[in-house]
């Protein structure tokens, strides 16, 4: 079986601001070989915000919505409003076996990952089958091909970025249509998986090296209004 054994670390790093969310996961990224294993991060929002994808244009996100602030992800894809919704961040070193695999295959493992623990609490969903007409650029205005839905609505999307350190997954799953807590989806999520792997769990705080980072990224990009309207 694919993984199975793989050791993992576990990050629930609980709220902070926008800006500091963002520079955890790409300090994440930055040390994913020096930190050996995949790490999945659980996160939540001090207070409510929005992200969108770096390729984006900030004047044209910025009309879509007045919530603030708002800051551009390291990863692609449109844009998605926080405070309600859970997040999480998945980072792989390069010679993982996740790391070799097609942004399409990743993509679509994730989702299959969410949709098994979902299942597991009761919540049945399905992963689209094809991209849906509606406003493009606004993550869950349309499902894309792949993405996960509830009852026919777009309750998962993820953005990813690959870099030479290894690849770094944000994803976001709204959650007002579940009956189930965040708590119960997060367990779910440690304890089922799809059939091809699994994965054995260690906790993991941030060391001082990744700490310095983060704090780097904060004080010289993502604390910066510029950098989020560069383009």
């Amino acid at each position: 079986m694919r993984g199975e054994g793989d050791h993992w670390f576990l990050l629930e790093s609980g709220e902070a601001g926008a800006e500091e969310n963002m520079a955890v996961d790409e300090a994440l990224l930055d040390s994913s070989s020096q930190i050996g294993r995949p790490v999945l991060r659980f996160y939540q929002w001090s207070h409510s915000a929005a992200s969108f994808g770096y390729a984006q244009n900030y004047g044209e996100v910025s009309a879509w919505t007045s919530v603030r602030p708002l800051v551009r992800r390291p990863t692609g894809g449109g844009l998605v409003l926080h405070g309600s919704d859970w997040t999480y961040s998945l980072i792989l070193p390069r010679d993982h076996w996740w790391h070799r695999s097609t942004a399409r295959d990743s993509y679509r493992r994730i989702h299959m990952w969410i949709q098994s623990a979902l299942a597991s609490t009761g919540v049945k969903t399905e992963l689209s089958e094809r991209a849906s007409s509606g406003l493009a650029g606004q993550c869950f205005a349309r499902p894309e091909e792949l993405d996960l839905l509830f009852e026919g609505k777009k309750i998962a999307g993820a953005a990813q970025r690959r870099s030479r350190t290894g690849l770094l997954i944000q994803g976001s799953v709204q959650s007002e249509m579940f009956k189930i807590t965040e708590s119960m989806w997060r367990r779910a999520m440690t304890s089922t998986f799809p059939v091809d792997w699994r994965a054995d769990w260690v906790g993991l705080k941030l060391n001082p090296e990744v700490s310095r980072r983060v704090g780097e990224l904060l004080r010289d990009k993502y604390s910066k209004s510029e950098y989020h309207q560069k383009r």
